[in-house]
């Protein structure tokens, strides 16, 4: 994991590779950002609302996230923390620990385990999607088809944070098109 600087918005990035039953995604990492919306309204979660549906992930729910380790085939992810704070693992079982609060995001690729290890009573996250893209939850090992899923789930047109020059842009197209040109 490392941090690097865009903006006001500082960030996380995490690679993750296939851990047991849960396959993550290795070609595109997690992206966290810390403090994504850093505001004084109450209301976080409208905020975030706004904010991804501006940057074309129309908000799907407002919730928590899954005490049990699960991953989605058919969407990228991205969370938005709206109140309280937790202790998330990602990558499936005995994957990395990471604490958010609020006021952060987290931009999970397809295929990416997650799960909730504790949490404040008032954690509350918004989860949003690319258009056409929703939240199927897997919680066993993926078959072929899922895997295929995966690895050829569009990327999304805008960063849901940073619009169009934000991580998506920068570590999952322009890195994928690297790779690619290298290959």
């Amino acid at each position: 994991m490392f941090g690097s600087q865009s903006g006001a918005v500082s960030m996380q990035i995490l690679m993750l590779e296939h851990n047991g039953w849960v396959p993550n995604n290795p070609r595109l990492p997690v992206v966290i950002y810390l403090n994504a919306i850093a505001s004084r309204r109450i209301d976080l979660a409208s905020q975030f609302e706004e904010t991804f549906s501006a940057n074309g992930w129309p908000p799907q729910w407002r919730d928590g996230v899954y005490g049990d380790h699960h991953y989605h085939t058919e969407g990228h992810e991205v969370l938005g923390i709206a109140s309280g704070h937790a202790r998330l693992m990602l990558g499936g079982p005995d994957g990395f620990v990471v604490e958010v609060r609020a006021g952060d995001a987290l931009l999970l690729p397809a295929g990416t385990g997650h799960c909730n290890l504790d949490s404040s009573d008032d954690f509350l996250v918004v989860g949003a999607y690319p258009p056409g893209q929703h939240a199927d939850i897997c919680r066993e090992a993926p078959n072929k088809s899922q895997l295929e899923r995966i690895y050829e789930l569009p990327f999304p047109n805008q960063d849901p944070v940073q619009r169009v020059h934000g991580a998506v842009r920068k570590y999952w197209v322009d890195r994928y098109i690297q790779q690619y040109l290298s290959n």
